[in-house]
């Protein structure tokens, strides 16, 4: 077997068929034979292992919270990350276009390409190889997992609180919409009857907006 590269060393995994790695690394801007079939392959396959390894570590957590783990570890931002430390963006063909916008940087890019080695990983081998290849990219991630509670956005956390406590639901009001179209400004207020208590908060979005404000009113009934 030909000596690895570097990306493979960094990878943890040497392909017998270097064709499928060079397909996982090449964007949709570079030709036409590109990684987006790959990467749909290794989303199911990422999903697979993150959801036994979760289900493995953690015999006490609920369905729920091992949903929310997951969504933690499968998501853009983090496959985006797990790729900057692969130094993935370096590895991939891509047009003229794509690299001038630097698109080996970008994280949704990135992310993709990761699920796309993967596929070609279980491809070129096993799900035990896509396995020990996910332990190996993951490393402390899935060592260290968060509460997950914390994973709970704040709207959530607000509904199930007055909930348990057959109080009535928050009440949640658009008090302003400001700014240019490309940049409006939202301002929301959340409001709990039965403990007389409202936040108000401002953010670019509405929902983004009621998160905030439901966040400063759970912050008034813990304190």
């Amino acid at each position: 077997m030909d000596k690895p590269t570097g990306f493979e060393s960094r990878l943890g995994y040497q392909f017998r068929d270097r064709t499928l790695m060079e397909a996982a690394l090449t964007h949709r801007s570079a030709a036409s034979v590109h990684n987006e079939r790959l990467e749909f392959l290794g989303d199911a396959v990422l999903g697979l292992i993150i959801a036994t390894e979760l289900y493995r570590r953690l015999p006490n957590c609920s369905e729920g919270e091992l949903s929310r783990l997951r969504a933690s570890l499968v998501n853009g931002n983090m496959l985006g990350a797990v790729a900057l430390d692969l130094q993935l963006g370096d590895a991939m063909a891509m047009g003229s276009g794509e690299l001038k916008s630097g698109g080996y940087r970008r994280s949704s890019i990135l992310a993709d390409a990761f699920e796309a080695v993967l596929g070609a990983v279980y491809l070129d081998s096993d799900l035990d190889a896509c396995r020990d290849v996910v332990r190996h990219c993951f490393g402390g991630r899935l060592e260290t997992l968060p509460d997950p509670e914390s994973l709970i956005d704040p709207k959530t956390r607000l509904q199930e609180w007055l909930q348990s406590r057959q109080m009535r639901l928050p009440e949640y009001r658009l008090l302003s919409e400001q700014g240019e179209p490309h940049k409006r400004m939202f301002r929301v207020a959340c409001r709990v009857l039965d403990l007389s208590i409202e936040a108000e908060a401002e953010a670019s979005s509405r929902r983004k907006a009621q998160q905030a404000a439901a966040s400063r009113v759970l912050e008034q009934i813990e304190s």
